[in-house]
């Protein structure tokens, strides 16, 4: 079998993902706050609002404090000549390699909280897919965007 990749991603991946995780945990707990005052005001059962407590304070563990740090340590790659090898997943772990013969075009991505701790995505699609490497380091994600780019030409003289 395959050695994993050696690549991994910036550490600030952690932090950008936990900030992104909080904006949708809190959206839950907002409604889970709305579902109580529903509760009260319109006597339904208990039961819906202790249910909507436990999700959202389950959701909460998982999203922000849990799934982050594992997400992080299982993210690889390595950027071989002929190809990209890509690891990913919590509970399913995907090895994926993409040739570089495939490859269309390579793009980085960059939002407000990647921004805020000069992260940037690379993405590298293909006709049939697109593959993502996130929370990369500026300098790394545009170095690495330039060197798929270089590996993925071919000559008019090489077809």
């Amino acid at each position: 079998m395959r050695k994993p990749p050696v690549n991994t991603i910036a550490t600030d991946a952690i932090k950008a993902w936990k900030i992104t995780a909080w904006i949708y945990v809190g959206i839950l707990w907002l409604v889970t706050v709305g579902l109580a005052v529903l509760t009260y005001f319109f006597e339904f059962s208990n039961w819906f609002t202790v249910v909507a407590l436990v999700i959202s304070g389950l959701s909460t563990y998982l999203f922000v404090f849990l799934f982050p740090k594992l997400r992080w340590k299982r993210w690889r790659y390595e950027v071989f000549d002929q190809e990209i090898y890509i690891q990913h997943g919590i509970l399913i772990v995907s090895r994926t390699l993409v040739p570089m013969i495939r490859v269309q075009h390579v793009d980085t991505q960059q939002g407000p909280i990647l921004k805020k701790y000069q992260l940037a995505s690379v993405t590298i699609s293909t006709a049939a897919t697109t593959h993502e490497i996130p929370a990369l380091l500026d300098e790394d994600a545009s170095e690495l965007r330039d060197r798929i780019s270089a590996l993925a030409r071919v000559d008019e003289d090489d077809v």
